[in-house]
């Protein structure tokens, strides 16, 4: 079905956005919106306890703050089917546009937000419902500008053009900590929790006016509107994904569920354990994990060129095995406190993730016809994410508490063993 669409639209004389064009648009809306979901996480990690919730006993703070993380994957899913229906319906373009609103505008007034001192139980309860609004954002993100890259790609090349929406995710993330790396050295710990924290939040609103000029001049794209031209979008799509592509949905999103397990495991809950129980300093581990995100880049470009030339599964298989070798390693490695180790297993662990995360981008939305596009491979991510990232720091730092680290790394080992079993269950979707 994807291949007959792809030769229609390659028939359209209608005007279309150069390719460049298309691919900015998605890699900057993505980066955008990564950027402001990875403020959040860091900010959970760093600043969120102390500053939204009463002190208590040790370490109640920092699982308050990641349950407030777990809210917005909780929500994720209701912006995939609410925006996927439009999406569907209506087109990518208006729903793109509107995802990025909602998601920008959340993440401004997190940054306005008094604190537990000023305004009491008031304050994390306005917290969440921003949370909420992040997460329904966001939600109605993802696919659309996979969507975007994907139905716009060449025959033989939309693996290739997935890799820009995920490229967004190590830009966006390496602006965030980019940005709280600044704040460390330019501010002392007191004017850092008292208001320097904000600032990334408040310069969300300049990033997302950079991302709507490039959306606003996208077209629609042409395996969307082949579609369109063969029959009516369908009433409910989200109702038509659940019944005719339940199997799809269950596929794909446990193999995503290792995808979220590695990255947040070596981010959000690596930077809690490294400035908490290794003692290191913020400024330092989050220099260490800027330039491991870089390793992520290039596995996301590697895997994504490669998964054209040799198709989705292989690649993703070999990713799965990489992760569950690195829950082994997390303990010797992560655990050893010395600079060396720590940054290695970051790096390997997020070049993993890169790995696996490249080929999604064209996986995801290849599992569904393109009437239900949308919903479906926005519903799979975001399922995903509920599964394998919103409770991960939380469950992450509970299981480190109670046996070390090490139970941490046995944790992602099965979530590897997870995904690789829904991989080899999945079929190859290259030459649909």
């Amino acid at each position: 079905m994807l291949q007959t669409l792809e030769i229609a639209a390659s028939r359209e004389t209608a005007t279309r956005a150069s390719p460049g064009s298309i691919l900015a648009a998605s890699f900057v809306g993505t980066a955008i919106e990564f950027f402001d979901f990875y403020i959040y996480a860091t900010a959970t990690a760093l600043v969120i306890g102390p500053v939204f919730f009463p002190a208590g006993a040790p370490g109640v703070q920092q699982l308050s703050a990641f349950a407030t993380f777990a809210i917005a994957f909780i929500a994720r899913p209701v912006g995939a089917a609410l925006f996927g229906h439009f999406g569907d319906r209506v087109g990518r373009k208006a729903t793109l546009v509107a995802s990025l609103l909602i998601m920008g505008l959340s993440t401004v007034l997190i940054g306005c937000l008094p604190t537990y001192a000023t305004a009491g139980w008031w304050a994390p309860a306005a917290l969440c419902i921003l949370r909420c609004g992040q997460g329904i954002g966001f939600g109605g993100e993802w696919g659309g500008a996979a969507l975007l890259a994907v139905e716009n790609a060449p025959p033989g090349q939309r693996a290739w053009y997935g890799i820009f929406p995920q490229l967004g995710a190590p830009v966006g993330f390496v602006l965030a900590n980019l940005g709280f790396l600044a704040l460390s050295f330019g501010l002392s710990p007191e004017s850092f929790q008292a208001w320097g924290w904000r600032l990334p939040f408040l310069a969300s609103a300049a990033l997302v006016g950079v991302g709507l000029y490039v959306r606003l001049k996208l077209t629609e794209t042409p395996a969307f509107k082949a579609a369109l031209s063969h029959a009516q979008p369908e009433r409910i799509p989200f109702a038509t994904m659940l019944t005719r592509h339940g199997r799809a949905v269950l596929i794909g999103t446990l193999a995503m569920v290792a995808v979220y397990a590695v990255f947040y495991l070596s981010t959000v809950f690596a930077l809690g354990y490294g400035t908490g129980t290794l003692g290191y300093a913020r400024p330092t581990f989050l220099l260490f994990e800027c330039i491991a995100v870089c390793f992520m880049a290039l596995g996301t470009v590697l895997s994504g060129a490669a998964a054209d030339r040799l198709g989705r599964r292989p690649m993703l298989l070999s990713g799965m095995a990489a992760v569950f070798l690195l829950g082994f390693l997390m303990g010797p490695m992560l655990g050893a406190g010395t600079w060396p180790p720590v940054l290695g297993f970051l790096c390997l662990s997020l070049l993993a993730m890169g790995w696996v995360f490249g080929p999604m981008g064209a996986v995801l939305p290849e599992l569904f016809p393109t009437r239900v596009r949308y919903t479906g491979a926005s519903v799979t991510y975001n399922l995903a994410g509920i599964l394998g990232a919103s409770g991960a720091p939380y469950i992450a730092q509970e299981l480190a508490a109670y046996g070390g680290i090490g139970f941490v790394g046995l944790y992602l080992a099965v979530a590897a063993i997870l995904s690789f079993v829904a991989v080899l269950a999945m079929r190859e979707t290259a030459h649909d």
